[in-house]
């Protein structure tokens, strides 16, 4: 389902609770959101670890929480950064959403909202917002260069067979 089919219905329930203008309606909507694509990479990436190590784990007295704290969190490390560096940039530069939930307003707006309103209401200030478009590169730019070395592995987790 496209996101902005879910816009104005998400729209009407955080109006409703009163939530609407809050930095919390983008955090639950992206959250939302981000669900399927989460659900889909760590499945994947959990269906690849063998079975064989859950079951001698079981062995050792292992109970669930130790099962996935010690074994399967660590492996799943390429996948969780795989994930965190496609919602971290998703939601960078994400304007649609923070307009709409967020309001606009200076005291909650993004920087991509910000940003925007560089161009001015004409449209005439092109360099600024070529300017502030460059320097908010920086921070997606620092996040996928730290979590290079597993962004490949990660994508690639349940893929193929091994």
């Amino acid at each position: 389902m496209p996101l902005q089919v879910t816009l104005l219905p998400l729209l009407e329930i955080f109006v409703g609770t009163g939530l609407n203008g809050t930095f919390w309606t983008v955090w639950i909507a992206h959250s939302t959101f981000a669900l399927p694509l989460a659900i889909f990479l760590l499945h994947n990436s959990m269906r690849e670890i063998p079975a064989e190590l859950v079951e001698a784990a079981r062995v050792d007295g292992a109970g669930h929480v130790r099962i996935f704290t010690t074994i399967m969190l660590p492996l799943m490390k390429p996948a969780i950064a795989a994930f965190a560096v496609f919602q971290f940039l998703w939601v960078w530069n994400d304007l649609l959403v923070a307009l709409v939930f967020a309001g606009g307003t200076a005291d909650v707006a993004p920087l991509t909202v910000r940003v925007a309103e560089l161009a001015g209401t004409r449209d005439s200030d092109w360099h600024l917002l070529a300017a502030g478009a460059f320097v908010s590169i920086v921070i997606p730019l620092i996040v996928f260069f730290a979590l290079q070395r597993y962004f490949v592995r990660g994508l690639l987790a349940g893929s193929v067979k091994g």
